[in-house]
């Protein structure tokens, strides 16, 4: 039987994003934007170290892929993944890419502050994502519901003891498990988690550091971190 006979047309169609994943330059501009933030089309050409008209080009492909979607502000064009299954993917592919040489790459000084913590597409990564999540389920504050995990009245007060009211749910996936690139553990995602991040910036606990890291400040070390390692 021809191959052609034997393909489904229910199968997902991989082919075209993968294509447009795999080109190396376009491959730095999504890791890039990884943080959720939006960028416009000159940071994206020196991420992916390409000219300007070269990176236009690239964008354009992402975007028909459904990897990006773009903001117009004026005469400038800003970029952002598309949503936070683009974010989901290209983790998984840095897991697999990764898979025989994790502890070699992780060890290099130069990803020490990603793995310490880093923001993921709007929620927090790395190590200290890994605790929040690990923490929240040790004092019951997560219970499983049908698109990942709802707060319990445990998980409300522990929230509380860092000045931090809950979100109401809404459309949006609440809170569910996202596998952590360096740690190869979960962490949280999702509006929640979002809001956590968001709350320890705010409190002035965590800074933004260069590209999508985040760190720890001497009042985070104080009033966040005991919280998550109790």
């Amino acid at each position: 039987m021809p191959a052609a006979d034997l393909a489904s047309p229910h199968e997902p169609r991989i082919a075209r994003v993968a294509a447009a994943m795999g080109d190396p330059a376009r491959s730095r501009m999504l890791a890039y934007l990884m943080s959720g933030a939006y960028a416009s089309a000159g940071e994206l050409a020196r991420a992916g170290s390409v000219s300007p008209a070269t990176a236009s080009g690239h964008l354009a492909r992402l975007a028909e892929a459904g990897l990006l979607r773009c903001e117009s502000r004026g005469r400038h064009r800003y970029y952002q993944l598309a949503g936070p299954e683009v974010a989901h993917a290209l983790e998984a592919l840095a897991l697999v890419a990764e898979r025989d040489s994790h502890d070699r790459q992780w060890a290099a000084p130069a990803r020490q502050r990603l793995r310490a913590g880093r923001c993921c597409y709007g929620h927090l990564a790395g190590q200290l994502g890994v605790q929040l999540y690990e923490r929240l389920h040790a004092v019951q504050g997560l219970r499983p519901s049908t698109e990942g995990f709802q707060l319990t009245e445990t998980g409300h007060a522990w929230l509380q003891g860092l000045g931090l009211c809950a979100p109401a749910p809404t459309r949006r996936r609440y809170a569910y498990a996202c596998l952590d690139w360096s740690e190869r553990r979960d962490h949280l995602a999702g509006l929640l988690a979002e809001s956590i991040l968001q709350h320890c910036l705010d409190r002035g606990w965590l800074r933004r550091g260069e590209g999508r890291a985040v760190e720890l400040t001497p009042p985070g070390v104080q009033h966040l971190l005991p919280q998550l390692t109790a």
